[in-house]
């Protein structure tokens, strides 16, 4: 439905726009479509196409030959790579009787050292999802992500321009260099990634638009790179509110092994003579094209249930992660960085539903839950473990405090000592551990008590 006029066009400065001439345009006054929009793709598949996705679903390897197809020329990292086939495929989204929707879309943070290929991972998913869009931290601001208010120039009314979260609706985000965003860009995000929709209230316009995306994240830790010595929230920058909307986050670390560092090399060295690098027959498998279609196929023809079976094995797994979180938080005396909370129980549920989505099997059964606890306890578990090594027991609290007094009387204020010194007096001498007096310089100098220069060697005392 729509109104016909005619404007006249304002001709640019110089140019004199002939005087009686008139535009016509249709203005909209409603718009219905016959085409269903919310299958972005193309969604039509023949049925050769249908008969030969059907047998590669049931195929007994195909999660793990579908993992390795993720970027075949990145060495290892089997994991990461599984969990980004889960957040290709997505869960169930749900409506619930009174209205409400749970979210289906997976999020995925990825945060480790440089150099260990994060963003190259962003970028093939990009090329594999149906509908992707690829943004980098610094870059995108508020409004880029969520939507911005422009105003037409021949009407001088206001309308939205969708951003990268509306674009992408259907598909997934992926966000790079997440740790450099400024912490309001950040925010816009919350209610994307949760709520899956945008609300918008600029320049007299108040609506909401659908953000139906996954989130995948990379970011590296505040020191540039991942500190042993530190708990994962001394590690993250990140708060609490948004690192319980990630289901999934992988702290990717650069770990010095020797037989690991040489098979890289090799992989890396036959990726730049032309092969395939290590992983040569399994490359050749899927080819991006047919991962595109068939993803798109399993989310248009597929939305899994739990089985009873699985949903009990769930709820009770669920309660003992909760208590083994408990039981570490009550050990360290702090709050763990990354919250587990109900939302992560619906993380392992969207897990196991897209696993059963990639074999397009009705009813998620208990070795899909099996495999989705794995991968949870393997990323954001054991990111919430890292630091519990380091942090240690409390012998290793208490040496530290020791270390910090000792510290405190040995350095009178704007005095200097060379970090040899201290540990030949602290380590050799009175039989402290190496941990414990680099931990207590770390604790010292975040509270601006010490100062550390010369690129480390020199400790200085600043203040109280």
């Amino acid at each position: 439905m729509g109104v016909f006029s005619i404007y006249q066009p304002k001709g640019s400065k110089g140019t004199a726009a002939a005087v009686a001439i008139r535009t016509p345009y249709l203005r909209a006054v409603g718009i219905h479509s016959d085409v269903d929009h919310t299958m972005k793709g193309n969604a039509i598949f023949s049925e050769e196409e249908e008969q030969e996705f059907l047998e590669m679903s049931r195929r007994p390897d195909l999660y793990e030959v579908f993992a390795n197809c993720i970027a075949p020329s990145i060495y290892g990292n089997k994991d990461i790579k599984k969990a980004i086939a889960c957040l290709l495929m997505g869960g169930s989204k749900k409506i619930l009787p009174d209205g409400m929707k749970l979210r289906g879309d997976i999020n995925v943070l990825l945060l480790g050292d440089p150099g260990t290929a994060k963003s190259q991972l962003l970028k093939f998913v990009q090329k594999v999802a149906p509908v992707a869009i690829y943004t980098s931290g610094k870059g995108s601001s508020a409004a880029g992500l969520t939507a911005s208010v422009q105003r037409d120039h021949n009407t001088r009314e206001f309308y939205l321009e969708g951003g990268a979260m509306v674009l992408a609706d259907g598909g997934v985000v992926c966000i790079d260099e997440f740790d450099k965003m400024r912490d309001e860009d950040r925010v816009a995000i919350h209610e994307a990634m949760e709520q899956q929709t945008i609300s918008i209230a600029k320049a007299g316009i108040t609506t909401i638009l659908n953000a139906r995306t996954s989130v995948l994240a990379a970011a590296n830790p505040i020191f540039g790179r991942y500190d042993d010595f530190k708990t994962p929230g001394e590690n993250i920058d990140f708060q609490t509110t948004i690192l319980s909307r990630f289901d999934m986050i992988f702290i990717v670390r650069d770990e010095h092994e020797r037989d690991r560092d040489e098979r890289i090399a090799k992989h890396v060295m036959n990726i730049h003579m032309g092969g395939r690098g290590q992983e040569d027959q399994i490359a050749a498998e899927i080819p991006v094209e047919k991962m595109k279609r068939y993803i798109s196929y399993c989310k248009q023809k597929c939305a899994p249930r739990l089985s009873p079976e699985a949903a009990e094995k769930l709820s009770s797994h669920f309660v003992s992660i909760r208590r083994q979180v408990h039981n570490a938080e009550l050990a360290a005396n702090a709050r763990s960085s990354i919250p587990i909370t109900v939302r992560q129980l619906e993380a392992i549920v969207r897990i196991t539903e897209s696993l059963a989505k990639l074999s397009l099997s009705p009813t998620a059964t208990e070795s899909h839950v099996d495999e989705a606890i794995r991968l949870f306890l393997a990323s954001t578990m054991d990111a919430v473990t890292q630091g519990e090594g380091a942090q240690g027991s409390k012998e290793l609290m208490e040496e530290v405090g020791k270390v910090e007094e000792e510290l405190r009387r040995r350095l009178p204020i704007g005095y200097t000592a060379s970090l040899a010194t201290l540990k030949r007096q602290f380590v050799d001498e009175r039989g402290y551990s190496e941990g414990a007096l680099n931990r207590a310089l770390v604790v010292l100098q975040r509270r601006d008590t010490v100062q550390i220069r010369h690129g480390g060697s020199q400790v200085y005392r600043s203040g109280v």
